[in-house]
């Protein structure tokens, strides 16, 4: 790859041909716009310009997918809307490696332009320039087993739920229920912040004393991801303040945030990042608008997530089970050094998910996170735990689930009572 270089893959739509629509594309996010204007030398075109390196046409429909495009004039009837994958080159030296720059190049006005009725940043190929202003991921997959002491299996995690309205007491009593029955990981609901009837530095001295009274009896100290999303200020009190209480990870709302608000935390941060992806559909839902989930888990490896959310198998959200195994490869497929992050999987999971998530992943470093799948198992949340790992070891040993959980009550029960679901 040219380290000068910033090479961005998108998906288009266009009522123009395919080399007009890129053409123009690439002018608008470089040097050029609308018309030609004073200064606009040849010799700047050719420096600060950005440039289509290719063209792959796909298939053409009748209708527009997005409102707002305008068709080239012309007396031919109703326009075709061609589709196609460009790959548009950005020099480096026009922004240089800043993700605030970087985005309000590859992803800024290019979704406003009229000759194109869809646009979506499939993917990003970055220099190394970014690797050397951005450290990526303190802890990873390997910091994160080593601080949970979990080796050979999945992290096995659930969400406290319900997501708003549990006083600090209440949560202290689940909390002390959850770690008490083996779970690896805990973590705070994206909708739980600071809010005035819990706020947060109360219920992070309440939960800490709660785990580490666990941790004293049973030698398992659960890692649990305190929700500290808000105001820079805000947040480097709180990771200082989860620090200082013993905690092990803390938890933002990327999208919310940002990711310069994210990178300066992880100059800061001394525990691990969750990375909630909270607010992804909304730049993504639509095949033809946005960014999707391989250039977007690039941006937030760099910027420094340990921990990424990426869907859930036969979930109740939009995506297939086929986009979220993409996406656990995309999170673990090499970037850079080692910016490799766990993937989070999460949305109606239970332990019968284990097996269809193996079976396309080959991979054991997930966090598996399941809300009701556990606290609602018939033999409470303990055997809730002990069903998922029982997931698990089916999928590893190639089992059949039916099969592993004839001498497996835990499972038995948690199949009779969700089986319905993969």
């Amino acid at each position: 790859m040219n380290q000068d270089l910033v090479f961005a893959t998108y998906l288009i739509e266009t009522p123009h041909s395919l080399e007009h629509a890129a053409a123009v594309l690439a002018g608008e996010q470089s040097s050029g716009t609308f018309v030609s204007v004073p200064g606009e030398t040849s010799e700047l075109k050719e420096r600060f310009g950005a440039q289509v390196v290719r063209i792959e046409p796909l298939d053409t429909v009748p209708a527009p997918s997005l409102p707002g495009s305008k068709a080239p004039h012309s007396g031919s009837g109703r326009p075709a809307y061609h589709r196609g994958r460009v790959v548009i080159s950005f020099p480096l030296h026009n922004f240089g490696p800043s993700l605030p720059s970087l985005l309000a190049t590859v992803a800024g006005n290019l979704y406003e332009l009229q000759e194109l009725s869809g646009i979506r940043l499939e993917d990003l190929e970055l220099p190394q320039a970014f690797a050397q202003r951005y450290p990526g991921p303190g802890f990873g997959i390997e910091g994160t087993r080593k601080l949970v002491q979990v080796s050979g299996r999945p992290l096995i995690g659930t969400i406290v739920k319900p997501s708003i309205g549990l006083s600090t007491e209440a949560l202290c009593k689940l909390v002390r229920d959850l770690a008490s029955a083996g779970l690896d990981f805990i973590k705070d609901d994206e909708l739980q912040a600071d809010p005035p009837y819990a706020p947060l530095a109360q219920r992070i001295a309440a939960v800490m004393r709660e785990i580490e009274r666990v941790a004293d009896a049973t030698g398992k100290k659960a890692m649990y991801a305190f929700n500290i999303t808000g105001d820079v200020d805000h947040m480097l009190r709180a990771h200082d303040l989860v620090k200082k209480h013993g905690g092990t990870c803390v938890m933002i709302n990327i999208n919310n945030v940002g990711f310069a608000a994210l990178a300066h935390m992880r100059r800061h941060c001394a525990l691990p990042i969750h990375g909630h992806r909270a607010n992804f559909g909304a730049m993504a839902r639509h095949p033809l608008l946005g960014i999707g989930f391989t250039a977007y888990q690039k941006l937030c490896r760099l910027a420094g997530v340990d921990h990424l959310h990426v869907g859930g198998f036969n979930s109740k959200f939009y995506e297939t089970n086929d986009e979220v195994g993409r996406s656990i490869k995309d999170c673990l497929t090499p970037l850079f050094a080692d910016y490799r992050v766990m993937p989070a999987i999460s949305s109606a999971q239970w332990a019968g998910s284990a097996l269809p998530i193996y079976a396309a992943t080959k991979t054991i470093d997930v966090i598996h996170l399941a809300g009701g799948g556990i606290i609602a198992h018939p033999g409470g949340t303990a055997a809730g735990v002990r069903s998922m790992q029982q997931g698990w070891e089916a999928a590893l040993a190639g089992a059949t689930l039916e099969g592993y959980a004839q001498t497996h009550p835990e499972l038995r029960a948690a199949i009779e009572k969700f089986g319905g679901r993969s």
